[in-house]
């Protein structure tokens, strides 16, 4: 890819809702070069592919936008991972690495979270309260997702930034156009949360804990015997992958769902004052601008999807963000509205790769909205007046920074 081919796939990420808009309103599929896929952009078209798994094969979803040189892979190579995770997985190997992961997640643990993850909240909420002013990604949005995630997992406080910069930084690895020299500075910090992620699955192997690294443990390399250096990759990757979309997405849709709160003043202030809209709130939120605007598919037979043929090894990209806004689902798709009656968004995926995590995400912005509503009722965009840059990605799609004062 060069560099006007990255300058046109980074406008088309900042704000694809004008591309969906035409793909939905165009016959069948259109091709997207930028993204070297066909675009699902309709509601029903991506409820069916997300119901044929075995028609649309999970196998490429994370394929990266931009292809790692020699010396970055060299890089990766002294780590762990490289196998396949839930995200990428199809049938059986899928489920299986799926389980644990679910189970992980019950509504009992996240309940259990929860007490911690209200004292992490507070606490980074009183640190900015009496300075009037924050940039909410870096001060809150970043921080609190992560602190949760590695509390679940079984992390003490003091490694999570170390597993959380690693996350960012491999999502800049594989989405951004970086220099090599900083491909390679990526590189080596992933690597680092790789062997932290694998100490501690050792160390859990020697003395199991209640946490989600001893239940993976359990469940995908049973037994009390060393592990082997297979078990250690795959257990790093499926760790790291479940690491990441446990922060990265929460974080994103935090920043985002503030933003567009802010951006509709009557809206926030009808939220101060009535509380009780705050569930309804976060749905409107994740559908009107989800975090995870969709994930790549690929075709294991010939289909035909919305009258175009597809041949085996298609690529398609199942736009959950489009589909959020098609007006044959929703009611004035494009407006912003918190008072909306509940609809079936896409926000957290559909049928067997739905979103395990949606509960946690959910109970996390809740206590956002409740913290900012209740403590901070004056909150506003520093500079009203100015765009807010958004992220150049389709998985996790936040504002590169949200400058707030009250």
């Amino acid at each position: 890819m060069d560099r006007h081919e990255h300058a046109r796939l980074d406008a088309l990420q900042r704000d694809p809702y004008p591309h969906y808009a035409r793909a939905r309103r165009g016959e069948g599929l259109t091709f997207v070069p930028e993204l070297d896929a066909w675009l699902v952009a309709r509601d029903a078209d991506v409820r069916e592919v997300l119901r044929r798994p075995e028609a649309f094969s999970s196998a490429n979803a994370l394929r990266p936008d931009v292809i790692p040189g020699p010396a970055v892979l060299a890089e990766l190579g002294s780590g762990f991972g490289g196998r396949p995770v839930v995200v990428t997985s199809d049938g059986p190997q899928h489920q299986r690495l799926r389980a644990p992961i679910v189970h992980g997640l019950s509504a009992a643990r996240v309940a259990a979270v929860l007490p911690y993850a209200t004292e992490r909240a507070t606490a980074l909420v009183e640190a900015f309260a009496a300075r009037g002013r924050a940039e909410l990604m870096g001060e809150y949005a970043m921080l609190l997702p992560g602190d949760v995630i590695g509390r679940l997992i079984g992390l003490d406080l003091v490694d999570v930034p170390v597993a959380v910069r690693g996350g960012h930084r491999a999502e800049e690895l594989l989405f951004r156009p970086l220099e090599e020299p900083e491909q390679i500075a990526a590189a080596r910090d992933v690597v680092t949360m790789q062997q932290l992620l694998d100490t501690y699955l050792r160390a859990r192997r020697a003395r199991p804990r209640d946490d989600l690294c001893t239940a993976l443990l359990t469940a995908l390399a049973p037994g009390t015997g060393e592990l082997t250096l297979e078990e250690r990759h795959e257990l790093v990757a499926h760790l790291q992958n479940f690491l990441l979309a446990g922060h990265l997405t929460t974080t994103a849709q935090i920043g985002t769902t503030v933003l567009h709160l802010l951006r509709h003043r009557t809206q926030w202030e009808l939220l101060c004052e009535k509380p009780e809209l705050i569930p309804a709130a976060i749905e409107e939120a994740v559908r009107y601008d989800t975090a995870l605007q969709g994930f790549r598919r690929i075709t294991t037979r010939p289909v035909l999807l919305s009258g175009t043929e597809l041949p085996t090894g298609a690529a398609v990209f199942v736009a959950f963000g489009s589909a959020n806004r098609d007006a044959r689902r929703h009611e004035r798709p494009d407006a912003f509205d918190i008072t909306r009656p509940p609809s079936r968004h896409l926000s957290f995926g559909h049928g067997a790769h739905s979103c395990p995590g949606a509960n946690l995400a959910r109970e996390q912005l809740h206590l956002t909205l409740h913290l900012l509503t209740t403590h901070l009722p004056g909150l506003r965009l520093a500079t009203p007046d100015t765009p807010v840059q958004m992220r150049p990605t389709l998985i996790h799609r936040s504002p590169e920074v949200l400058e707030v004062v009250w």
